[in-house]
Formats: C-alpha cells, sequence, structure tokens
C-alpha cells in the first residue's frame, strides 16, 4: 500500500519524482486492476499532468473518487444506468477542495448503486472471493491493492468504515458536514457524510485534514492512552464468535498499554434510534431519487425499488417522531462521551463475507451515522483466515482530531501486540 505522508514528505524533499510516483501506480493499475476492478474510470496520464503543477499539502497526490461524487472533467453516474455518460459542468465541492490544496484525481471508483446496496463488480484485494465492503467498494479496494494512498468516500451507514475494515485499511467518517457535500448524489440529507479513506490513521488525518482545513494530523507527536469506552452488551447487533474474541483482544491490549477502560450500558433510546435511521433514510431517499424513480424506474434494481417504496408509505409523522428520536439519543450520546474520548466496537460483524452478492452488513455504523459522530476504522487485526478485522473509535460530535488520535494510539498498540507474537 501506498502511504500518503511518506509520498508528501518524499516529493517535498525531491527523493520521489512525479513520474517515478505515476510510473509505479501505472505498472500496480496494469497488473492488478483486471481481477480488482476498483476504478469506473481511471486517467494515469491526465493525473500525472495534473500532478506536475500542483502545490499546497497534498502537491501531486493521486487520488480516487468515489463515482457518487461529481468530477467536471470525467462522467459520474451515481452506480446507476440512468446516468451513464453524465458530465457535471464543475466538481464537487470536496473535490475542487481536494484539487486546491494540490491532489490529482486519478479516477472514479465503484460505488453501489446510488451508495445504496446494489453492488458492483469490484473484489477484495486480500482474496478475491471475498466482497470489498460498500458503498464505497473501490475507494477502499484501492487504497488497499496500493492504486492511491488517499480516496475519497460517502457514508449514509456504514460505507467508509466498514470497507475499510474489510480491505484492512483507515478509513474516516469526519463529523456530519465536516466535509461538503454539495455535488455528492445525496441518499439522505441527514446522514450522507463525505470520508477519506488511506493506508493508516496517520495518512487518513494528514488527507481529511487537508481537506477540511483542520488541525487533524496525528503524526509527529508520541500518543497518549485515551480513556476507551466499550459497550456491553451491544443493545442491536451480535458480532461472531471471532470477532467478539478480538475485541476483548483489543480491550485486554489497550488496559495493559495504559488506557483507561470504561464498560458502557447505552441506554434504551438507542434501540429506537437503530430503527430511526432506516426510518429517515428510506423517507429522504424517496424524496432523493424522485427524478429518478420519475424518469426510468425499470432501470432501478429491485432491492432498491422495493426499499423506495417502503420510504413512499412513511408518512411524515413518522419522519418527524424518527428525527425525535435521533435528537433525544444524540442528547444521550453527549451524556456518554463526557465520560470517555472515544467508543470502542466492531467496524463489522466480523471479516468480509464471501461472494459479491452483498456488500455486508452496516449493523454496527448505522446509529454513529445517525449521531453524526467522527469515526475511524482502526486496521491492524487479521481473522484465522487471514483476512482483515476492523475495530472502529467513535467520538463526540465535533472531536474529529480526538477520534483520530485515540484510533491512532489504538493502531500503535495492535501492531507492537502483533509484532510481539510473530517474534514468539
Amino acid at each position: 500500500m501506498l502511504s500518503a505522508l511518506d509520498i508528501a514528505r518524499r516529493l517535498d524533499a525531491g527523493t520521489l519524482s512525479i513520474d517515478a510516483l505515476y510510473d509505479e501506480i501505472a505498472a500496480t493499475i496494469a497488473s492488478r486492476e483486471p481481477e480488482i476492478r476498483a476504478f469506473v474510470s481511471v486517467d494515469v496520464e491526465a493525473a500525472r499532468a495534473a500532478a506536475r503543477s500542483a502545490y499546497g499539502p497534498l502537491a501531486g497526490m493521486p487520488m480516487g473518487v468515489k463515482d457518487n461524487i461529481e468530477t467536471g472533467d470525467r462522467a459520474t453516474a451515481y452506480g446507476s444506468p440512468i446516468h451513464d455518460g453524465y458530465r457535471p459542468a464543475v466538481d464537487a465541492a470536496v473535490v475542487a477542495l481536494a484539487r486546491r490544496a494540490g491532489a490529482a484525481v486519478l479516477g472514479k471508483t465503484v460505488t453501489t448503486e446510488f451508495a445504496f446496496f446494489s453492488p458492483g463488480p469490484t473484489r477484495n484485494p486480500h482474496d478475491l472471493e471475498h466482497t470489498p465492503g460498500g458503498s464505497s467498494s473501490g475507494s477502499a479496494a484501492g487504497v488497499a491493492a496500493g492504486f492511491f494512498p488517499l480516496a475519497l468516500g460517502t457514508q449514509t451507514g456504514g460505507s467508509v468504515v466498514r470497507p475499510a475494515a474489510f480491505c484492512g485499511i483507515a478509513g474516516f467518517k469526519p463529523s456530519f458536514g465536516r466535509l461538503p457535500a454539495v455535488g455528492v448524489k445525496i441518499f439522505s440529507w441527514s446522514l450522507d457524510t463525505v470520508g477519506v479513506f488511506a493506508k493508516s490513521i496517520a495518512d487518513v488525518a494528514f488527507g481529511a485534514g487537508a481537506l477540511a482545513d483542520r488541525d487533524w494530523r496525528v503524526d509527529g507527536e508520541v500518543p497518549t492512552p485515551p480513556r476507551l469506552g466499550f459497550i456491553e452488551p451491544q443493545p442491536w447487533a451480535q458480532a461472531d464468535e471471532e470477532m467478539t474474541i478480538a475485541l476483548e483482544r483489543v480491550r485486554i491490549t489497550a488496559e495493559r498499554a495504559g488506557a483507561a477502560v470504561t464498560s458502557i450500558s447505552l441506554p434504551p433510546v438507542f434501540r429506537e434510534a437503530f430503527a430511526a435511521h432506516k426510518t429517515i433514510q428510506d423517507y429522504e431517499a424517496t424524496r432523493a431519487l424522485a427524478a429518478e424513480v420519475d424518469l426510468a424506474p425499470e432501470k432501478l434494481s429491485p432491492v432498491l425499488r422495493e426499499t423506495l417504496e417502503e420510504g413512499a408509505a412513511i408518512s411524515s409523522g413518522a419522519y418527524d417522531d424518527a428525527q425525535r428520536t435521533a435528537d433525544q439519543a444524540r442528547r444521550a450520546f453527549a451524556d456518554i462521551q463526557s465520560k470517555v474520548d472515544v467508543l470502542v466496537t466492531p467496524s463489522a460483524p466480523g471479516m468480509a463475507p464471501i461472494g459479491l452478492a452483498s456488500t455486508g452488513s452496516s449493523v454496527f455504523n448505522r446509529v454513529w451515522t445517525l449521531m453524526g459522530a467522527p469515526a475511524a476504522n482502526v486496521p491492524g487485526l487479521r481473522s484465522a483466515a487471514g483476512l482483515p478485522l476492523g475495530v472502529q473509535t467513535i467520538g463526540a460530535y465535533g472531536d474529529d482530531r480526538k477520534t483520530l488520535k485515540a484510533a491512532h494510539w489504538l493502531e500503535g498498540c495492535l501492531a507492537t501486540a502483533a509484532s510481539g507474537v510473530a517474534a514468539e
């Protein structure tokens, strides 16, 4: 995998040239893309040309952009045949900010249909028989395969954190609204959040901070043990046995390394909030995709049509009730977060499922997306089969840097523990 921080430092020092970087990327794509299929479209030479004249914190940095995020210089189809060949007039705001920071768009990456459910062709670089997760499938797989060091994705349920976990990389969903969603094909305006993928937590903090114009960097400082909250019992989901054992191992490792570990019991409103997420999502999706439903309903997948029909049956009163439940849960969440720096939970029920028919379950992500909370997948765990497992740190709204600092510390703990096991 490519490290964004390493590339930035070497380009700045003159020990890596733009041509050498893009030659390496071109060779990697030529070798692995035919089997991974992370891209909808890719143009290495256009990115190389843009990188030569770029300046800023991400100067010359190759970037993948999820295909539900508009780009003015190439087609954006949102994962749907309805929009095949559509060319936006201008970039989405976050893409414009990325270019302003010096990034070069390498290509558009595969998304599920309208960033919802129906998968694309992308495969997991760790095992081609397994899903890379979704909906930001190509962005996560592309980072894991070494196609680019940074990529943009979006999360409505778990579409940044979960694919990052399945692909063994860092994925960061900032606090709601920290990165602009203007020019993103919206599925749910109350939930959709732009996020970033990278090799490590330090890399993703560097990249996301540059886009947000905020000091989120965590490299170059000595991490201090955080206050970690582990939820017991989980009120709406059950991890598989391997993930449950891994989470307990994380807890023990963190405590031995000096973290203050607390068991957290979520109040009943969180069970109601889990259901409220779907109500809000489906109600808004029916309205966000009204033009597509009216124009070409036959080109929508059966599962999306069914979801939109369910959304159309939700009354405005039920939607308002769900929003009130979300507000109640956010107040309870703020009280919980006052006792810890971050919560730690599984990023997904287990490793990436076999097959490409599904991108896996977002059951461990939806409520935190509804809370608008920052969440980061922490790479470093492996299943018995050798596939990645992930845990996530979840912070209070607005505490993005604290969330990343805790994730960086935890990532280091897991790496130290893994190296100790390997040395035995």
